[in-house]
């Protein structure tokens, strides 16, 4: 699902504004947690067992927080930026170096939040009285295994407030004062044409971004707070049911990657137009393609069956007949797709831009 946001917003200059970049770094980071991590992790639950290596048990679990790091990082820039632009326009200015230097300031922020997953991930071989054996991807820290470190605690901890509290806390302000100023505030006078779409703009991108922070709130709170109450209620660890329940958070976290685009499409007119025109080249090139081919197909046809006959005047001319029906078939097509695409292209002026 966020490939297509990714394409869409970086194939048109249209597009490329500061906040299309940010959504761009925010949809990398799922990209990354959906080919790098769910899969493999999903393998992992459903047979309680890790076929992939020691190497690539140290790569998924570093990928899982730096990709979560990464989003809540770009989350809070994002609304900073929206703040910036509502509450204080005469002195918001971020420009594209600025936000290439948030965006690595980011992932160096989330590389460095890491870095434990990569020096104690590894992998040990558990061996049952039935005989069987099976391998676990876990991090091992200096001062003992799960449940029993202080620094795994410490570290969920420090990680819990970095990644959600902290920022959640500090986008509900930000949110929270530029609903005020958008929704709450009256001012003297009669507003133009221009004031009053640019307002109807503004107050439906925040209140995108209002829907993104709350979904992603919503995702990740049981996820993170699920090792902190294990941490403090070890019995739950021995019950039979505690890897349901895990399981249960882990999807609805990884859930948060989904949704996303679906927002997107549904609150972005811009990004729903270039995504619908992004379709409509994709089905018109595939179909295009479909009916050369047979066009092809149709001139060796004609050839061979004029060179077999000698007085074959009545099958040539049928050949033909079929070729110029099938090229008339594929201009037909072309000048529908043009249109289609015309008519998504003509539509754009009079869509919200973010």
């Amino acid at each position: 699902m966020s490939s297509p946001r990714l394409f869409a917003s970086l194939a048109h200059r249209r597009m490329r504004t500061v906040t299309n970049y940010l959504l761009v770094n925010l949809s990398m980071a799922d990209l990354m947690m959906t080919l790098l991590n769910c899969a493999f992790n999903f393998i992992f639950m459903l047979n309680s067992d890790w076929p992939f290596g020691v190497v690539y048990c140290t790569v998924n679990n570093f990928v899982a927080n730096v990709t979560v790091a990464s989003s809540t990082f770009t989350l809070v820039v994002i609304s900073f930026d929206r703040y910036m632009a509502i509450m204080r326009p005469l002195h918001h200015h971020m420009s594209r170096r600025r936000t290439v230097a948030a965006l690595i300031l980011i992932w160096v922020a989330s590389v460095i939040l890491a870095t434990p997953c990569l020096l104690y991930s590894t992998t040990i071989t558990r061996r049952y009285s039935n005989g069987k054996s099976r391998i676990v991807c876990y991090v091992l820290w200096p001062d003992g295994d799960y449940l029993n470190s202080r620094s795994e605690y410490i570290y969920n901890l420090i990680f819990l407030g970095v990644t959600y509290l902290i920022p959640m806390t500090v986008m509900a302000v930000c949110y929270t004062l530029m609903g005020r100023k958008l929704w709450g505030s009256k001012s003297i006078g009669e507003h133009t044409q221009h004031q009053k779409e640019s307002m109807k703009s503004k107050r439906k991108v925040v209140k995108m971004f209002i829907i993104v922070v709350l979904i992603f709130g919503v995702c990740w709170l049981p996820y993170q707070g699920f090792f902190i109450l294990l941490y403090h209620q070890r019995r739950i660890g021995g019950t039979s049911y505690v890897q349901h329940v895990y399981l249960s958070f882990y999807w609805l976290a990884m859930a948060n990657a989904m949704v996303n685009p679906l927002i997107y499409y549904w609150m972005n007119n811009r990004f729903r137009v270039y995504f619908q025109q992004i379709i409509c080249r994709c089905c018109m090139i595939g179909r295009s393609n479909t009916r050369t081919r047979q066009m092809h197909e149709l001139t060796g046809f004609r050839r061979s069956d004029t060179a077999r006959s000698q007085s074959g005047r009545f099958r040539t001319t049928s050949i033909r007949w079929r070729h110029s029906t099938g090229e008339s078939h594929v201009q037909t097509f072309r000048m529908n797709s043009r249109s289609i695409c015309e008519k998504i292209n003509s539509g754009r002026q009079d869509f919200t831009i973010i």
